[in-house]
């Protein structure tokens, strides 16, 4: 039996997203040293790399040129689920698998991993945990944000005069250990490094939902002069917010594996999963804004529910697909809403030099209609819509599921 080429043609790697294909543990398919089929790759190239001293290549049996061709993937592998999540990062679909006549990828990776077993060629397999890492320990560090953040509320409530800045500066930093400490363990945790424009875009649409309406106003006013009001309310929902993100990220993740292991074909699983993210996802999305209604009733403010609803929506999403390693699209969605917000503010200030009023137009019809939230409902609902459509089409896939190997 040949292998015809245009049977073992694949599609590009997994996502290009993250900035090149990635492996099936997510951490990048040349740290695997994973080959991808490649279009026009003889059909007769002999998998083990030898010939016969007459320099005829012999008849190639094509389950085994592909098995030679992922060799480390059914090395590493611990179970045939992670080989499909493979087949599948790396463009084999069930088509490709019907040619090698099997039903479907699924099918297909069960005899890659059997064969890879009885044949030796396997490294001893270990079970991971199918946790990322004890659930106590990350649930209770999605706690540390909201905490410290109602600490800062009470301390800022209780102080003033020159004890009040302090208060502030302190507060801001704890807040800020305590983000970094809730994503660097659990279901929102990641390997890959997030880009520059996504960590800058994170804090700039923080710091407008804390600052940025007030002095929104302000600046419509002929101000700021002097301090303007900051709304506690909506910045201390999203704070208390991290630990329903965590909790629903860790469902959405676990019915997804659990689907995995169900599902006998790509399309099956996919039309499987989508319904669970948008479930996770209407489900934080209640309890974003049930946080929102509470805080506001506590601290006797408004909940800016449409701005602060789509940052926490965005910045959800954006997690999602960062912890899975498409970080290119919710970058530039963090960065341009942030833009957007920026620009909404310059173009208010910039009114004031003498012929430039109409520059104000656009943000006070905006202002005019629905208010000061106006613009981050706008923004942050425009890439919170992105990366929802983004989340559908790459959340959906087996490749996105598979276990990440455990560190050191």
């Amino acid at each position: 039996m040949t292998i015809d080429s245009a049977g073992l043609d694949a599609g590009p790697f997994g996502d290009t997203d993250s900035g090149g294909g990635r492996g099936v543990a997510g951490g990048g398919d040349s740290a695997r040293g994973i080959a991808p089929l490649r279009e026009g790759d003889s059909a007769r190239e002999d998998p083990q790399g030898t010939r016969g001293s007459s320099g005829r290549r012999g008849a190639v049996d094509p389950v085994k040129a592909l098995m030679h061709r992922h060799r480390e993937l059914c090395e590493r592998a611990v179970d045939p689920l992670e080989i499909a999540a493979g087949l599948e990062a790396h463009g084999v679909t069930d088509r490709t698998a019907a040619r090698l006549r099997h039903r479907d990828v699924f099918s297909l990776a069960e005899e890659m991993y059997a064969r890879a077993a009885r044949d030796g060629e396997a490294t001893p397999r270990t079970e991971p945990s199918g946790h990322p890492g004890p659930r106590a320990y990350w649930a209770a560090l999605a706690l540390v944000p909201g905490v410290l953040g109602a600490a800062v509320v009470v301390g800022l409530r209780l102080t003033g005069g020159q004890t009040r800045p302090a208060v502030a500066a302190f507060g801001a930093l704890a807040v800020a250990s305590g983000l970094y400490l809730a994503f660097r363990r659990g279901p929102l945790s990641t390997p890959h490094r997030t880009t520059g424009a996504a960590r800058v875009g994170t804090c700039w649409l923080i710091a407008y939902a804390l600052a940025g309406d007030g002095l929104l106003s302000a600046a419509r006013d002929g101000g700021p002069h002097g301090s303007w009001p900051l709304a506690a309310a909506p910045a201390l929902a999203l704070l208390l917010a991290c630990a329903p993100a965590a909790w629903c990220a860790h469902l959405f993740a676990a019915r997804a594996r659990r689907r995995l292991s169900a599902s006998r074909g790509l399309e099956e699983f996919a039309t499987s999963v989508r319904p669970l993210l948008l479930g996770a996802f209407g489900l934080f999305t209640v309890a974003l804004y049930g946080l929102l209604a509470l805080c506001g009733t506590a601290l006797d403010e408004p909940p800016a529910y449409a701005g602060a609803g789509a940052l926490g929506a965005l910045i959800l999403l954006a997690r999602l697909l960062t912890a899975r390693g498409f970080t290119r699209v919710p970058g530039r969605a963090l960065a341009g809403a942030a833009a957007v917000e920026a620009t909404a503010l310059a173009m208010v200030f910039a009114a004031r030099l003498p012929g430039c009023s109409f520059l104000a137009a656009p943000v006070d019809s905006l202002v005019e209609a629905a208010g000061a939230g106006a613009v981050p409902a706008l923004a942050c609902g425009a890439g919170a819509l992105v990366l929802l459509v983004q989340a559908t089409r790459t959340l959906t896939r087996a490749s996105a599921h598979a276990l990440p190997r455990e560190g050191p």
